[in-house]
């Protein structure tokens, strides 16, 4: 039910989008994709992101959840808050998490495919930055704020609201199988990214973001190491252009190195720790 709400929320944004996309730029809409990659309209993309993220993310997951529970944000884990011990031991463990996301990039790197399929992968991955670049625009501190809202705080509301609180949640509950729940759930978490070249790392993260959402119950948790994840990134990203370098550069910027897998057993150690903090997990 949560998919099939998601997919009409993702159809409705798009239809909302088509009029917002021609009264504020005075184009067609055949002219959309076109101009994806063109900053001046970058003010547009960052509202209908939101738009898509709002109508096709967060708000299937609330209604699905109110048609199954009269307490909508409890089952979905956004009704409590969060003891600043299991916050702050979230912040270790996505810190740790990042490391070994690295190694995965690195090993995904390395994975022999066809050169035809090399060529298409490297393709999407050019255009996604060159998308990202108009939209983001990190010219100055304002746009940096506005970055952290619209690119990182917002996409790690909504989508831990659909992928956790509600997919893995409403999975968990049928099967009685997290590990099997969060391993579905995170393998849809990366697909729907549609990177080749970042599916290990968004597997793992996703993981990672599914044990501390099962571990806890508390969404909150979720969505906080899932921004840490996102705005470390644009923050990155900012200081690179700070120094002079242009977006285009830093975006395609390689620290990846199979070390970071060493990092395993300290995120692994970091989830003990949660998980002794945090307690039994609480039912609706």
């Amino acid at each position: 039910m949560l998919i099939a709400f998601a997919v009409a929320g993702l159809i409705i944004a798009a239809g909302i989008s088509a009029p917002i996309w021609q009264s504020m730029t005075g184009l067609e809409l055949k002219e959309m994709q076109k101009q994806m990659n063109n900053p001046a309209y970058a003010d547009v993309f960052k509202l209908l992101q939101v738009i898509t993220a709002v109508v096709g993310f967060f708000i299937p997951a609330v209604v699905t959840a109110l048609l199954l529970n009269r307490r909508p944000f409890k089952l979905l884990g956004l009704a409590e808050g969060a003891s600043p011990q299991q916050a702050g031991v979230v912040i270790l463990i996505i810190g740790a998490s990042l490391a070994v996301a690295t190694g995965l990039s690195y090993v995904n790197a390395h994975i022999p495919i066809p050169e035809s399929w090399r060529i298409e992968f490297m393709k999407m991955e050019d255009d996604y930055n060159r998308q990202v670049e108009a939209i983001i625009r990190l010219r100055d501190t304002k746009d940096y704020i506005i970055a952290l809202v619209v690119m990182a705080f917002l996409p790690a509301l909504c989508e831990e609201t659909l992928f956790r609180g509600g997919l893995q949640n409403f999975l968990t509950r049928s099967t009685n199988n997290p590990w099997l729940s969060i391993i579905i759930v995170s393998i849809i978490f990366s697909v729907v990214h549609l990177s080749f070249y970042g599916f290990l790392s968004r597997l793992f993260l996703g993981i990672v973001l599914g044990f501390i959402f099962q571990y806890s119950g508390k969404l909150w948790l979720s969505i906080l190491a899932h921004f840490l994840n996102n705005a470390l990134a644009l923050t990155v990203l900012f200081f690179y252009i700070r120094e002079g370098r242009s977006l285009s550069d830093a975006m395609k910027s390689d620290g990846a190195s199979f070390w970071g897998l060493v990092a395993i057993p300290v995120v692994i150690a970091f989830f003990e720790l949660f998980r002794r903090i945090s307690g039994k997990r609480q039912t609706v």
